[in-house]
């Protein structure tokens, strides 16, 4: 699959860790996206230890999803996934995280151009300190500096990256605020992505009514598969 065109306009992610995802549970939250029609299936998370190889072969074995990846490191680096996210944490100023780790991964990842969509991932503090911040030893952006987020995501798009990635934070008390999302949204061009901390039908409803283009659940539907097929209606009435 060529990743021009990623992601649809007003468009469901559902993200799923290689820990978390396997056996029945997966069979199941699976059916629930096939169902719902969710838009793409991202795989990938900050500290996962089984195979994301595994993982992958297990959701195109049981949906047509198309399957993003959402690398959390070099070693969940994978060709089998349809559409690869090239995410240069832009927020912080850790430079592994910034140009280091894409140097290792470009030789990799040469041959297969057509998959990658550079993003700038733009970690936004929503009440507590999550796993990226601590993996990546950067520090989110307060989420009450909109000015800071604007100016991120601008340099982001002047740099040439082709989306935008606002994250909370797996397991963050509340998503990015939609005045966030609404000011970068006055100020880019470029498709945006909202996840973290989405726990409700009215939060998805806000977060694309302020301009995302993508948002990604995932702790959310572990908890509520329900949200999901929620999420997908809404994401139709935004798309009549």
């Amino acid at each position: 699959m060529n990743a021009s065109g990623f992601p649809l306009k007003k468009s469901i992610g559902l993200l799923l860790d290689p820990d978390k995802s396997c056996g029945d549970a997966l069979e199941k939250i699976l059916k629930v996206a096939t169902e719902s029609l969710t838009d793409y299936i991202l795989t990938g998370g900050s500290l996962s230890s089984n195979s994301i190889d595994v993982l992958i072969s297990e959701v195109k074995s049981q949906c047509s999803i198309p399957v993003v990846l959402f690398p959390g490191n070099l070693l969940q680096l994978n060709l089998k996934a349809d559409i690869i996210l090239f995410l240069s944490l832009i927020s912080g100023r850790n430079p592994e995280y910034l140009i280091g780790n894409h140097v290792i991964a470009a030789p990799f990842l040469k041959n297969s151009r057509q998959k990658i969509v550079p993003v700038g991932y733009i970690l936004i503090n929503c009440g507590n300190r999550t796993s990226v911040e601590y993996i990546s030893q950067t520090e989110a952006i307060p989420s009450d500096k909109a000015d800071i987020v604007v100016a991120t995501a601008l340099a982001g798009e002047m740099l040439g990256l082709k989306m935008m990635y606002l994250e909370a934070g797996s397991g963050a008390n509340h998503p990015v605020p939609e005045e966030i999302i609404s000011s970068v949204r006055q100020n880019i061009s470029l498709p945006i992505a909202a996840g973290g901390g989405i726990r409700t039908a009215r939060e998805v409803e806000k977060i694309f009514a302020a301009g995302a283009d993508l948002i990604i659940l995932g702790n959310g539907c572990e908890e509520n598969p329900d949200l999901l097929k929620e999420a997908c209606r809404i994401r139709n009435n935004f798309r009549t």
